[in-house]
């Protein structure tokens, strides 16, 4: 079966992450996603930022590294990729086109930036009025900090992330953290895809197109989930915990015999388990320590006390014993050892792709599982401008005019 979204078209102009990985989601979803990009200038250089953004950058047949940064790899699957310097009104032109015939517009530039070139919403509006337009900043379209620049680092701090990230202040090391991937880059893809998907929906019931807004630092402060409510009903600023939770107590890393190993005890009867698993049922009986609340109002007495109990075991022994008590519980895998996962490899969550400069490409695999569709996986990150001339040419556009447009460095 073909993909839900195989019969949608999508014009990616977007760049770096937020964008790209909404219209991978589109792409994976089967959708046909054609990506727009600067073209190569006189020293090489051009298109999406992140394909220089390396090393390490995926590596030919003879092992030396081709110009495919791992970063751009990572959010570009499944799309076609074309130069075009919009810019120029030939350009201009081209994007026209390609809008016509476009279900959807994903577009990350400045705030007004896309209006002088003719190519914001109503520019592309007036060219296809069904088109549903996303455009992705830092800050959205208004307010006061629209026409900054949006850097996920930046969100992370200035939308509250970091002053719940990292160990506390009060013990070695404490301070803010950010978190090891872009979050707030990533969920602005996830949420404009579901934004997308939804105007998708209303397209169809009333054959109208829309506008969507997207800003990483709404989305930011929406994604805080719980952590927004503690706040919101205390009126006290939730603080950083390191790795424990801030709401569930024993929830967080423990150090064992020969390393760590996580415990995430979701409620009395796990954390009761838990005790029994290491031989000191007590703790589950103590008034202090018998339900969650009350382990939350003694954490600074309670965690010495389990501890010490973990440090009694090795981690193999605790994850066995744990499991087999139905108490959750994981070791900190390296990368390397997640997929090397018995349960991540069964789900064949790599994959690989024939690629034209490497031979084949390392793919992670889209969780979403469909039971009656699937997800399609049928073309790998595209060189810079490897699809300009097949675009073009289902554009109408006849040899002699594309080499005439990359003549002008157009293309």
């Amino acid at each position: 079966m073909p993909g839900p979204l195989s019969h949608v078209k999508v014009l990616d102009l977007s760049r770096i992450l937020a964008g790209p990985w909404c219209g991978q989601q589109l792409a994976d979803l089967g959708a046909d996603v054609v990506k727009v990009e600067r073209p190569a200038d006189a020293s090489g250089t051009g298109g999406d930022d992140t394909r220089s953004w390396g090393p390490p950058y995926l590596k030919d047949a003879a092992g030396h590294d081709t110009t495919e940064a791992a970063y751009y790899l990572s959010a570009n699957r499944g799309k076609k990729s074309i130069t075009l310097d919009i810019a120029s009104a030939a350009g201009q032109e081209v994007v026209k086109k390609l809008a016509l015939e476009s279900d959807i517009v994903i577009e990350n530039y400045k705030v007004g930036q896309l209006k002088k070139y003719g190519l914001d919403y109503a520019g592309l509006k007036a060219v296809n009025p069904k088109l549903i337009y996303c455009s992705i900043t830092g800050f959205g379209q208004t307010g006061p900090y629209a026409q900054r620049p949006g850097y996920d680092y930046v969100i992370q701090g200035l939308g509250g992330l970091m002053s719940i990230t990292g160990e506390r202040d009060d013990l070695p090391g404490g301070g803010p953290q950010k978190v090891g991937v872009a979050v707030a880059d990533l969920m602005t893809g996830m949420y404009s895809t579901v934004a997308i998907l939804a105007a998708i929906a209303h397209r169809d019931k009333t054959g109208e197109g829309q506008y969507i807004d997207m800003a990483l630092l709404d989305v930011q402060v929406a994604m805080l989930a719980n952590m927004n409510l503690n706040y919101l009903t205390s009126g006290q600023s939730p603080v950083r915990a390191g790795n424990a939770h801030q709401n569930l107590v024993p929830y967080q890393v423990f150090e064992c015999a020969d390393g760590h190993v996580i415990i995430a005890a979701g409620n009395d009867g796990q954390y009761q388990r838990f005790c029994a698993v290491g031989g000191q049922p007590q703790l589950a009986t103590d008034p202090r320590f018998s339900i969650n609340p009350q382990r939350i109002r003694n954490r600074d007495v309670l965690i010495p006390l389990l501890a010490a109990m973990v440090k009694q075991k090795t981690k193999s022994a605790w994850i066995a014993e744990l499991e087999a008590a139905n108490v959750p519980c994981g070791p900190i895998n390296t990368l390397q050892e997640t997929f090397e996962n018995e349960q991540v490899v069964a789900r064949a969550m790599r994959f690989d792709l024939p690629h034209p400069a490497a031979g084949s490409v390392p793919m992670v695999r889209n969780p979403i599982r469909y039971s009656a569709t699937q997800l399609e996986y049928h073309r790998p990150p595209p060189m810079l401008g490897q699809h300009t001339r097949e675009v073009l040419a289902q554009l109408g556009y006849s040899d002699a005019e594309i080499d005439g447009l990359k003549s002008q460095g157009i293309l």
